[in-house]
C-alpha cells in the first residue's frame, strides 16, 4: 500500500448535458493555476474533446476516470498519483449526475469526492432550489458540496436563485451568461481545443468571472489511497509506432500513449492531412477524429494513401479506430451524401448521419484478449466484411455491439479501445 495523499477535490456535475460543466471546470482550473496552484483535472467517462479544453486550462494532461472502462483500481491509482502532486483535483462529470451505469455519482461515492452541481439557471427562478435539492438528496451517501448557478441574466436573478435554496445546500455563486467565455460546439461535442484560436482568452475570461463573482473551488480535502502498481511488460521494446495526430485524427487517450511508451515503444507523430509519407515505423495507429470535415484533403493526399497501403502490404500492424477506420474504407460521404474516395484498404462505405448512431461503453474479446472501450459516432457503415468479433455493452438490453474487422495485420473498429484495460492485448495489436 502506498502512503495516502490528501488533496482538495471537487467533482463538477449537473442535471444534464449542456449545463456548462466544461466551462466551469476549465475556469476553476485556470483560476487555481493563475493563483500559483497546481491543479490536476480528470474527465468522467469516455471523452476526447472536453479533455483538450481542460488540458489547456490546467497545464497538465487530462485522464479518464470510469469505473467500467478504466476500472476501480486504476481510477484509485490515478487519483492517488494526482493528489501527491496537486493542490486541487477537479473531476468533470459526464452527462447528468446520475446518468449512465456507472454514473458520475457512482464515482463520487466510490472515492468520497464532494460534488459541485452546475445548474443552468437562465430560464428558471425558484425551481432552481427544487432541482438543487433533488441533486443533493436523490442518492443516499452522495457527498454533495453545493451548487453553482450558470448563465444567470443579472445580479438580481442570481440572488433569486440563491434565495430558493434550502438552508442546508451551499450556494457557490452565480456566473453570468456571457459569449466571451462560451465554448463552440459541433456534432460530436465541443470544437477541438486546437481549433479555437482564442481559447486561452475565453478560459481566462471565465476565470476572471469566477473571481468577480467570488467563486472558488472550496472543498474539504479528500484522502486518496492506492495499492502498489505493477509495471507493464516491456513487450514493445525497440518498436516504433507511427501515431496519426492532426485536425482529422486527434481522439487519443493520454493513458493509451503513456502505456505504449511504458511498454517500451517509441512514438512518432505524423499528419495524414499534410504529410506525404509515413515516418519509418514498425506499426501504425490511426485514431478517431473528424475525417468527415476534411474529406477533400484526405482524398487528394494520394501519396499518404499509397504509403499506408505499402505499410499494410509489408505485413506491418495497423490499428484503426472509428475515424481512422472510416479513412481506410473505399469511401466516406458527408451529410450531402456524396461519396469521396478514401484509402480503400477496407471494403465498405460509410455515410455521415444527422443524428447519433451509436453511443455506449463496450467490451470486446479479441484473439489477443478482452479489452474495454466505448463507441460514439454519427456515421453508418455498409460493408460485406465478416467481423472478427463483436463488442458487448455492459448495459445489455439489446444494445448493439460494434464489429471488429481484421485484414492481415490490420485491425479496425468503431470501438475506441482503452489500452490499460488489458496492456498485453494492446501490445499484441502492434506486434507482427
Amino acid at each position: 500500500m502506498n502512503a495516502p495523499h490528501r488533496c482538495q477535490a471537487l467533482l463538477i456535475s449537473a442535471p444534464a448535458s449542456g449545463q456548462g460543466k466544461t466551462t466551469v471546470t476549465a475556469a476553476l482550473a485556470r483560476q487555481c493555476r493563475n493563483r500559483g496552484g497546481t491543479v490536476r483535472v480528470f474527465k468522467t467517462g469516455p471523452d476526447f474533446l472536453d479533455p483538450m479544453i481542460l488540458e489547456r486550462a490546467s497545464g497538465n494532461p487530462v485522464y479518464q476516470l470510469d469505473l467500467f472502462m478504466v476500472g476501480l483500481a486504476d481510477c484509485r491509482r490515478l487519483l492517488h498519483q494526482a493528489a501527491g502532486a496537486a493542490d486541487l483535483i477537479l473531476i468533470e462529470g459526464v452527462m447528468g449526475l446520475f446518468d449512465g451505469t456507472p454514473s458520475s455519482a457512482d464515482l463520487a461515492i466510490a472515492f468520497g469526492v464532494p460534488v459541485l452541481g452546475v445548474i443552468d439557471g437562465s430560464a428558471m427562478a425558484q425551481t432552481f432550489g427544487a432541482l438543487a435539492q433533488g441533486l443533493a438528496s436523490y442518492r443516499d451517501g452522495l457527498p454533495f458540496s453545493g451548487v453553482l448557478a450558470n448563465r444567470v441574466g443579472s445580479a438580481r436573478h442570481g440572488e433569486m436563485l440563491a434565495e430558493s435554496l434550502p438552508a442546508k445546500i451551499r450556494f457557490f455563486g452565480a456566473l453570468p451568461r456571457e459569449e466571451a467565455f462560451t465554448l463552440p460546439e459541433r456534432h460530436l461535442g465541443l470544437v477541438q481545443g486546437s481549433e479555437i484560436a482564442d481559447l486561452d482568452i475565453r478560459i481566462d475570461a471565465a476565470a476572471a468571472a469566477l473571481d468577480q463573482a467570488g467563486i472558488a473551488a472550496q472543498a474539504d480535502a479528500v484522502t486518496f489511497t492506492s495499492e502498489g502498481t505493477i509495471a507493464p511488460p516491456m513487450l514493445l521494446r525497440g518498436k516504433r509506432i507511427a501515431v496519426a495526430r492532426d485536425a482529422a485524427f486527434a481522439f487519443l487517450y493520454a493513458a493509451n500513449l503513456d502505456l505504449l511508451c511504458a511498454m517500451g515503444a517509441e512514438l512518432v507523430f505524423f499528419s495524414v492531412l499534410h504529410d506525404k509519407d509515413l515516418p519509418a515505423a514498425d506499426a501504425l495507429y490511426l485514431p478517431g477524429g473528424y475525417p468527415e470535415l476534411h474529406l477533400q484533403k484526405l482524398h487528394e493526399n494520394i501519396s499518404m494513401q499509397n504509403a499506408i497501403r505499402f505499410h499494410h502490404a509489408s505485413e506491418k500492424p495497423i490499428f484503426a479506430e472509428c475515424g481512422g477506420m472510416l479513412y481506410l474504407l473505399q469511401s466516406l460521404a458527408g451529410l450531402d451524401g456524396q461519396p469521396v474516395a478514401m484509402a480503400g484498404l477496407l471494403s465498405g462505405r460509410a455515410v455521415m448521419q444527422k443524428r447519433l448512431t451509436a453511443l455506449s461503453l463496450q467490451s470486446v474479446t479479441l484473439p489477443e484478449g478482452e479489452m474495454r472501450g466505448h463507441t460514439f459516432h454519427y456515421s453508418h457503415l455498409e460493408t460485406q466484411m465478416t467481423p472478427l468479433a463483436r463488442g458487448q455493452s455492459p448495459k445489455g438490453g439489446g444494445v448493439d455491439g460494434e464489429a471488429v474487422y481484421r485484414l492481415g495485420r490490420l485491425t479496425a473498429s468503431y470501438i475506441h479501445l482503452y489500452f490499460p484495460s488489458n496492456p498485453v492485448a494492446a501490445a499484441k495489436l502492434f506486434l507482427p
